[in-house]
């Protein structure tokens, strides 16, 4: 008789897992859905807006993770006035860092504005964090509280009611030209390229046994093909062996949508890079990204089976108490400071027309910062070097929307109009220029401008992935700019065009500019980088100024020694004619009230379909 062993026993069930992946980015400072430079709230924006979205989006899935993408810390007058009272400490926290406590948040990555204030003003910001920071391409000379990478043991329950315990993976980046873009970094911490960390990172995790890699990148949507040291690599990140989830930042951009640009591996509808489930939740807390994972088991451990990838936009609602609780009192603290009076100006301070020629504010801007170099550099070799002053407007429109235009109305002048002229911290500088040099700098900028057929209507005026903080005009000259020309320049600084050139007509107090007339430019801390648009013309050259002083105080000192301000609009530049010509110029609806005091002749077209109003402006 022949004995037959038993069966064996079949392998437990195993089911699907669910995990919902939310994620926040660039929220510079955005806690409440609050505009400090129009004073005024927003149903638009805000971390206690997303707050509300984040809890319905727990009650909806058993299994979450919370990630923040990077740049919180830094970017509007809360963030501003609790780094400059300085009274961050173990035993007072951040707000922005209490709010993310109180949110639950599982990790976190910096961006490149959370430098902003320095190394020893960030460490002891995240000394507070109850959650892990991690930056996989960051290193300090000065140890900071965060990871180069990190393992989450996270209980996770299947369909079928079974707990599983699963291994998150988590890599943080940032741009490698962070530290390019604030020199004064250079002593404190390195940053190597993004997909060079990645592989690494990405190697001890799964040694380590991660089940899933998430990347929190602090990083735009650009190419699929890797190039070293690129600024936007999400995408070409998601394509890297073992990573699994990307969150993208950095551009404030929202992915997916249909609005986006589509690319190789890009997919703005499915919301994919490279294939993989990635997400953009646009800026200063406007959108949460959820990733909705379905993750199955095999014989290699766990793999994801299907996903949903969206960026929900937050809604009216007020704003929830887990934010509001811990930062409302900074909040008030802030809004007393900006009440501080210290001014007046006879004339409205606007920017609905500073990209066709007519600032007063960017006007006020180059003249305060022409006055402190002027009396920095009395007594020094170069006191005698005709002084220019450059400078662009911050908020024209763009990616910020309708509404994101700096508007001060004529009257009393306060810290909040102070602070709606010139939004970053960045230092004053001063740079040695020869004529020469001075037009390739006018060249960069006008490539914020598409070229225009001679002859032909209404064409569009604005390059809309040229932002508006890099149109320098320089104050103290006069130049004609030809729009039948190409850009000389691509936004990022590459020579688009050799044989181009917009800027004509160069003239000083009425005299032409020679080639090599020495002119001192009093400029900004950003534009010493040796990347982007100016580093072209700007890194290497002589620096005579870079005493630390900032922007916007020594715009307050001049504002307040001058007491009323009455200041010429036009920012010394114009567009060559070219008859029969016209463009569409887009700015704020708010505009309108302010056509009868510009010199240039306009005519209302309309609103457009995103809000802004279109002006046709006759060459």
């Amino acid at each position: 008789m022949t004995r037959h062993s038993p069966p064996p026993d079949p392998p437990p069930a195993t089911g699907t897992i669910s995990v919902r992946v939310m994620a926040t980015t660039d929220l510079h400072m955005h806690l409440f859905g609050y505009d400090y430079l129009a004073d005024r709230p927003s149903g638009k924006i805000g971390l206690s807006r997303v707050a509300a979205l984040i809890w319905q989006a727990r009650r909806e899935a058993a299994n979450c993770l919370l990630f923040d993408n990077g740049d919180s810390l830094q970017g509007n007058p809360l963030g501003d006035y609790l780094a400059e009272t300085g009274t961050i400490s173990p035993r007072h926290l951040h707000p922005a860092i209490e709010t993310l406590n109180a949110l639950q948040y599982d990790a976190a990555t910096l961006g490149n504005h959370d430098f902003a204030f320095g190394t020893d003003f960030l460490r002891r910001v995240l000394e507070g964090a109850s959650f892990p920071f991690v930056a996989s391409n960051m290193r300090a000379r000065r140890a900071l509280p965060i990871l180069p990478h990190l393992l989450l043991n996270r209980s996770f329950r299947d369909d079928l009611g079974k707990l599983h315990q699963l291994r998150i993976g988590v890599l943080g980046f940032l741009p490698p030209q962070t530290v390019a873009w604030e020199p004064a970094l250079q002593s404190e911490i390195t940053v190597e390229d993004i997909l060079t960390a990645a592989q690494s990172g990405t190697a001890v995790l799964q040694q380590q046994g991660a089940d899933l890699i998430v990347a929190l990148a602090h990083s735009g949507i650009g190419a699929l093909a890797p190039n070293p040291m690129m600024e936007n690599a999400a995408t070409a990140l998601a394509a890297m062996p073992g990573i699994d989830v990307v969150i993208a930042g950095h551009t404030h951009r929202v992915f997916p949508s249909p609005d986006h640009p589509q690319g190789p591996g890009i997919d703005s509808v499915r919301g994919t890079l490279a294939g993989k489930p990635a997400v953009m939740p646009g800026f200063w807390g406007s959108h949460l990204g959820l990733i909705d994972l379905r993750l199955k088991r095999c014989d290699q451990g766990w793999h994801i089976a299907d996903f949903t990838c969206h960026a929900q936009p937050v809604g009216p609602e007020d704003d929830h108490h887990s934010v509001t609780a811990p930062a409302l009192s900074a909040h008030h603290q802030t809004l007393r400071h900006l009440h501080r009076r210290i001014g007046r100006t006879s004339q409205p301070l606007s920017s609905y027309f500073a990209l066709i020629g007519e600032d007063p504010g960017l006007r006020l801007v180059t003249m305060a910062q022409r006055w402190h170099v002027r009396r920095a550099l009395a007594g020094t070799p170069w006191q005698d070097l005709p002084i220019l002053s450059a400078a662009a407007p911050f908020r024209a429109g763009g990616r910020g929307g309708p509404q994101h235009y700096t508007d001060v109305p004529a009257g009393q002048l306060t810290l909040r109009s102070i602070a709606d002229l010139y939004l970053f911290p960045n230092r004053i500088c001063a740079l040695r220029l020869t004529g020469a040099e001075l037009i390739d700098w006018l060249e960069r900028s006008a490539s914020l401008f598409l070229q225009v057929q001679p002859g032909l209507p209404d064409q569009p005026l604005i390059d809309p992935d040229f932002p508006s903080y890099n149109f320098d005009v320089v104050d103290g000259l006069d130049w004609q700019i030809d729009l039948s020309q190409p850009p000389r320049y691509a936004p990022d600084g590459r020579l688009a065009h050799p044989d181009s050139q917009r800027i004509s007509g160069l003239r000083h107090r009425g005299q032409p500019v020679a080639p090599d007339q020495p002119f001192i430019l009093a400029t900004n801390s950003f534009r010493l980088s040796d990347c982007g648009l100016f580093a072209g013309v700007a890194a290497g050259r002589p620096v005579l100024l870079d005493s630390g002083a900032r922007t916007r105080e020594v715009l307050r000192r001049y504002v307040a020694l001058q007491k009323v301000l009455t200041l010429d609009p036009q920012n010394g530049w114009s567009f060559r004619a070219l008859p029969g010509t016209s463009v569409l110029f887009e700015t704020g609806p708010a505009a309108a009230q302010h056509l009868d005091g510009l010199s240039r002749q306009v005519e209302i077209v309309g609103l457009g379909p995103d809000g802004f109003l279109q002006l046709r402006l006759h060459l």
